[in-house]
């Protein structure tokens, strides 16, 4: 018998039925209990994204996926918003694809890790939807939930959306050829082998956004603060089972921000407790793709040149010198923002702190 499914959507809300059909397919899978699709629900590699998995007594590693720890940071900086100039911003943002510099050794080591795992990718934002962001406040909708989180509406902030980078994918690819199955039974020894290096690849995410916000703010002559990391690929344990997001923020964390397209604005939300359970404690993670990635390119090369894509209609600027990267990622590919935090707030299960507007978005560029 599949398990249930739930999804959390509005009816004026655009809900692709591939990732449907991908939902109803992992409910079917002997172990799962519970499925729950998020507004920014879309068809993936087989498994949809925007969606949380609930199992009493199993692990499913394919479900997490191969960006195990992905997830988005953000940073109060100490620059002053009437002193910030983009153009300059815009020239300092050089050599950051490269490998970083700095003590990868000794920065895994302080953070529990192997001073030998994957120092080489440690400090870099990888490509697909991940990102480095400076914003600013664009409204406060809770000026004392906002106070009260250390956001300051006068001064830059910088967002970072990266993950394990190749480590998560190794750890996929050795379950994947271990030929014990797709799902791994409580306390087995594949079990802990695999929850093991899992938890590694988290510490591993959390520090690579670090490195990457220290990065830029070291090139952008700034300092700054975390005030936040959320990660919306994982298994954690939860009411004495396994809960899987994959590309789900988690509601029991405090405050997370849900980000728009490139062209678009953030939100910086408040989970609520009340109904919580109904989406498993899980929340959408952004606005959620639209078009596939081919898509993107077929339609929207025909529209846009390149350097139309490079300027938002916000007056933002992006940085991603990649020609296909720039029109898969480009804003019409995702779904509308504000109709998803509709639906998250219609649902009960959040309030809107503020919105955040983006000022320049770092993809890749080239030496």
């Amino acid at each position: 018998m599949s398990a249930s499914v739930r999804i959390i959507a509005s009816p004026q809300s655009w809900i692709d039925s591939m990732a449907v059909d991908q939902l109803r397919q992992t409910a079917a899978l002997e172990g799962i209990d519970a499925v729950v699709g998020l507004p920014d629900l879309h068809a993936g590699r087989g498994i949809a994204v925007g969606a949380a998995f609930w199992s009493r007594d199993r692990v499913f590693p394919h479900l997490v996926g191969s960006d195990i720890g992905c997830g988005m940071a953000l940073w109060q900086t100490d620059a002053p918003l009437r002193k910030f100039r983009l153009d300059a911003a815009e020239r300092k943002l050089h050599g950051l694809d490269e490998s970083w510099d700095g003590d990868c050794a000794g920065a895994l080591a302080e953070s529990g890790l192997p001073p030998s795992l994957l120092p080489e990718a440690l400090g870099t934002i990888g490509g697909g939807n991940h990102f480095a962001e400076l914003l600013r406040v664009e409204q406060m909708l809770d000026a004392e939930r906002l106070a009260a989180s250390g956001l300051d509406s006068g001064h830059v902030l910088l967002m970072v959306h990266s993950g394990s980078r190749g480590l998560g994918q190794a750890i996929l690819d050795q379950h994947l050829a271990s030929g014990v199955g797709r799902s791994l039974l409580a306390k087995t020894p594949d079990f802990t082998a695999y929850l093991q290096a899992h938890d590694q690849a988290m510490r591993w995410a959390v520090l690579n956004r670090e490195v990457i916000a220290a990065r830029f703010l070291e090139r952008l002559d700034m300092a700054g603060a975390r005030l936040l990391d959320i990660c919306h690929n994982s298994v954690t344990p939860h009411q004495y089972g396994w809960l899987h997001r994959k590309g789900a923020a988690p509601a029991d964390k405090g405050l997370i921000v849900v980000p728009g397209s490139r062209g678009d604005l953030s939100y910086v939300v408040r989970p609520r407790r009340e109904r919580a359970g109904e989406a498993l404690h899980s929340l959408a993670h952004g606005a959620g793709r639209k078009w596939s990635r081919s898509e993107a390119r077929d339609k929207l090369a025909r529209r846009y040149r390149v350097a139309d894509l490079e300027r938002t209609a916000l007056g933002s600027r992006v940085i991603c010198e990649d020609r296909a990267l720039i029109y898969e990622e480009a804003p019409p590919a995702y779904k509308d923002i504000h109709r998803v935090i509709r639906d998250l707030e219609e649902a009960g299960l959040i309030d809107a702190v503020a919105t955040l507007r983006p000022l320049l978005t770092y993809k890749v560029r080239r030496a």
